[in-house]
């Protein structure tokens, strides 16, 4: 039977698409969901600020009459103009092991990226580098984190099949806390304690890190333009991004450093994993979800790492290892075995060479396609 596509057009089509994913990944062995009530916010135009700079559109698949998968397509316009691309992502994809299903949805996003004038289509991305990314490559079996694309390992395979080829790789790195912590590291990091220019800004509460939300995501702004699909951030979508993440923090795992002037030089922000929990939760918060979810963050043995970065003239001064062997110090006291370094682009040397020195090792493996739009 054909798959026909459809554009989602209704509320009922679209709680469609937020759930499909349960649905194609039923037998999917050791597959988490998403927290599905903010893929409902980020596919929202009135609750995702994003929508505001991007065009998007929400297909689903049809095999007689029943869903089979669902894709978006999304232009980032504010990327875009800042990196003079024409560029369109498809995203949200969830499909099964079929490459008939694959293909209908990417030829729908192709015609419509094409008839916005678009000229090469990338993904799977969101609508910005915060969003979901990048398809596994290697490492199905590995535990997976938030944010994080779940895809059946037959999907690379056709994507090639289809024309699409390498744009940009990922690589995740595991570290062996116990390993890490090692004598050298300890006398680097009292070393660098000592540093008269800067410290360590540790925190206990949501209500001591509130006050550095802001300058963080000023120096991630400032870190960040270099990394690929990166879209700065304006200081409402700041907030609203915070507030969207913070109930899931764990003020123990975020660290700040600051100069004398009091300035954010640093950061880094780390969760313990929580996907034990959310597969029990099914990805719903409420009525019991979130005590799952609590449980499994209170008692993870991984802690994901999703977001670091240091001002430019303050790296290679020992800033990452005052924040790192912290970072380790108070995982171990927690009972957390390894660390979980998230995506790293294959072309950030300086972010690998940190992971490396520390004993990780790359354990999984993304992948963002490309395809020029003829």
């Amino acid at each position: 039977m054909a798959i026909t596509v459809k554009q989602v057009s209704s509320k009922s089509e679209m709680k469609t698409f937020i759930y499909l994913p349960e649905k194609i990944h039923a037998n999917h062995k050791g597959w988490v969901p998403p927290f599905y009530s903010d893929d409902a916010r980020s596919f929202d135009p009135k609750r995702n600020l994003s929508h505001q700079y991007c065009d998007s559109i929400f297909l689903i698949a049809y095999e007689n009459g029943k869903p089979v998968g669902r894709i978006a397509g999304i232009i980032n316009h504010r990327y875009n103009k800042r990196t003079g691309e024409y560029n369109a992502r498809f995203g949200y994809m969830e499909v099964p092991p079929r490459i008939e299903v694959v293909s209908a949805l990417l030829n729908f996003v192709e015609g419509w990226a094409k008839g916005k004038d678009m000229t090469k289509l990338v993904g799977p991305m969101g609508f910005t580098e915060e969003d979901p990314e990048a398809f596994i490559i290697e490492g199905f079996d590995e535990v997976t984190n938030l944010a994080t694309n779940q895809n059946f390992p037959d999907i690379p395979g056709f994507m090639e099949q289809l024309g699409y080829s390498k744009e940009v790789d990922y690589f995740v790195y595991k570290v062996k806390i116990a390993d890490a912590i090692t004598d050298l590291y300890r006398k680097v990091y009292q070393r660098v304690k000592r540093n008269k220019d800067f410290h360590l800004v540790e925190f206990k509460t949501k209500k001591e890190l509130w006050k550095y939300i802001l300058p963080i995501f000023h120096l991630m702004n400032d870190s960040f333009m270099v990394l690929y699909g990166y879209s700065p951030f304006e200081e409402h979508e700041m907030i609203a991004f915070a507030k969207r993440y913070m109930p899931g923090v764990d003020p123990r795992f975020v660290k700040c450093v600051v100069n004398n002037a009091d300035e954010v030089i640093g950061f880094v922000i780390g969760i313990p994993n929580m996907s034990s929990g959310i597969i029990k939760a099914k990805g719903r918060l409420f009525p019991f979800g979130f005590i799952h979810i609590l449980n499994a963050r209170n008692h993870a043995k991984k802690l994901d790492v999703y977001l670091g970065g240091i001002k430019e003239e303050y790296r290679s001064r020992g800033v990452d290892v005052l924040m790192g062997y912290r970072m380790f110090e108070q995982a171990q006291a927690a009972g957390i075995e390894y660390l979980d370094s998230h995506h790293e682009l294959e072309s950030n040397i300086a972010m690998r060479s940190e992971m490396e020195r520390v004993g990780g090792k790359i354990y999984k493996k993304y992948r963002i396609y490309q395809k020029t739009l003829a």
